[in-house]
């Protein structure tokens, strides 16, 4: 039993599928729109040679296309400084205890195993207990309640 050239398309597409939801590279996906696209030239009666640079092209254009969206798409986002961004700093969020704190809004905190220096960032007066550290700036933590 022999195959012809559109149900190996329609097989590449839907392996090319399989480990895109396997792996969660989406840029598959668009290699599948490729292979698909030459599966619908074969049934069309197109060559080989033509079926596969349809595969390429289209294949091509659309991670291409996608790519330059996911890139315009990130330069248009608002990024924190690296200081005060959580996904650069995981220790954004994260909560210390301030047993007391020093004159002009710093304190020495225990964190993660170590001391760590700490300062005040936010707008009321600092009292002891549970803090938020908001960023860092340095080897400082920025604090708010």
């Amino acid at each position: 039993m022999g195959f012809d050239a559109s149900t190996w398309w329609w097989i590449a597409t839907g392996i090319l599928v399989a480990t895109e939801l396997y792996t969660g590279t989406f840029y598959l996906l668009m290699l599948a729109i490729g292979t698909a696209c030459a599966a619908l030239s074969a049934h069309a009666g197109l060559a080989s040679v033509g079926q596969m640079i349809t595969a390429a092209l289209v294949g091509g254009l659309a991670v291409t296309l996608w790519h330059r969206r996911q890139l315009a798409r990130r330069s248009q986002e608002p990024q924190a400084p690296a200081g005060h961004n959580p996904d650069v700093l995981l220790d954004i969020g994260q909560q210390v205890q301030v047993d007391a704190w020093q004159p002009g809004g710093h304190a020495t905190v225990r964190y993660r195993g170590a001391s760590w220096q700490a300062r005040y960032a936010g707008s009321a007066t600092p009292q002891s207990g549970m803090h938020t550290i908001r960023g860092v700036d340095g080897s400082t933590l920025l604090l708010d309640a």
